[in-house]
């Protein structure tokens, strides 16, 4: 089963500031603020929540079809997709853009400055669902037009989809939202996105899910839930070997969401599934540096719930 993954490729350039901000921005001068920080330590990551899931699910021996756009200067994000064989046909180069990136600075009480250019991402809307050959498919964090257009685009094929507004969530009106929900069999949201569509469509949890087929809310070190036929499942947290970085945690719980749904396992398996992807993940830098085997993962999972997921 082909899996679509609308959403962002991008670079994370992520920099550490060897001392504290608030050591050098002054409350009482924040008007005036011209401040600059030297940043001896820098690395790039590969990101973007297309490029995240998609790693993830090919980990666990998925299908995955990334669906995005990027820059001129994407020629290092296409050759790693070369490597790891993940198709790049749905990937549209659009001239005279950057790559989406983002460029975190971080100083040593992990409070962060991120400053996010979207470049080529705005352009998501440009590329369009059915001309895919997917069987399960996710909106996920992109420009506010592609991720609107790719929603109706996947529900007029009759695709059905997670709908994983992320980040972008704020963009869209309470009623936008409840048309994104009305348009996908699932759905899926961290605990603060949860409270905020609630608060947005005046809606509670229980009456939300009831729109769709099952409704997921993940709650960090809390586990996450799975809201399904008027039922709720309780999800806990995998142990992780280290917390290392959460960066790209969430990508790699909706990989393991997509890998059970396409593989047709029951609801409470595939939350499991899914939070042992967000634990391997955890223990590592950057949302693309682990390297489980498939062998791997089933025994983390053994491990945790003892039986094994396939």
């Amino acid at each position: 089963m082909t899996t679509l993954i609308c959403g962002s490729l991008a670079f994370d350039n992520i920099m550490v500031f060897q001392d504290r901000f608030k050591n050098h921005i002054l409350p009482e001068q924040i008007h005036i603020l011209n401040v600059a920080f030297l940043v001896p330590e820098m690395r790039r990551e590969f990101g973007g929540c297309a490029g995240n899931i998609a790693y993830n699910l090919m980990l666990l021996g998925g299908t995955p079809q990334i669906m995005a756009t990027v820059g001129d200067d994407a020629a290092p994000y296409l050759a790693r997709l070369d490597h790891f064989g993940l198709s790049r046909e749905h990937v549209r180069q659009v001239p005279g853009s950057f790559t989406a990136q983002a460029f975190i600075t971080t100083d040593l009480d992990d409070n962060q400055i991120t400053a996010f250019h979207p470049g080529a991402m705005s352009f998501s809307h440009l590329n369009k669902v059915d001309r895919s050959k997917a069987t399960l498919g996710i909106v996920a964090p992109d420009g506010r037009e592609g991720m609107m257009q790719h929603a109706r685009d996947f529900a007029a094929a009759g695709v059905p989809f997670i709908f994983d507004p992320g980040q972008g969530m704020p963009m869209f009106s309470g009623d936008e939202l409840l048309d994104f929900i009305d348009l996908a069999e699932y759905a899926c949201f961290n605990d603060y996105e949860a409270k905020l569509l609630c608060d947005r469509t005046g809606r509670s949890l229980e009456q939300l899910a009831g729109e769709v087929n099952a409704l997921i809310v993940t709650r960090g070190g809390e586990g996450s839930e799975i809201y399904v036929a008027g039922q709720r499942h309780d999800i806990p947290c995998v142990e992780a070997d280290a917390v290392v970085d959460p960066t790209g945690c969430g990508d790699a719980y909706r990989a393991g969401l997509l890998y059970g749904i396409a593989n047709g396992m029951d609801w409470p398996t595939t939350g499991r599934l899914a939070a042992v992807m967000g634990a391997i993940k955890i223990a590592h830098r950057g949302g693309q540096n682990h390297q489980p085997g498939r062998e791997e993962i089933a025994a983390r999972f053994q491990r945790a719930f003892a039986y094994a997921p396939w």
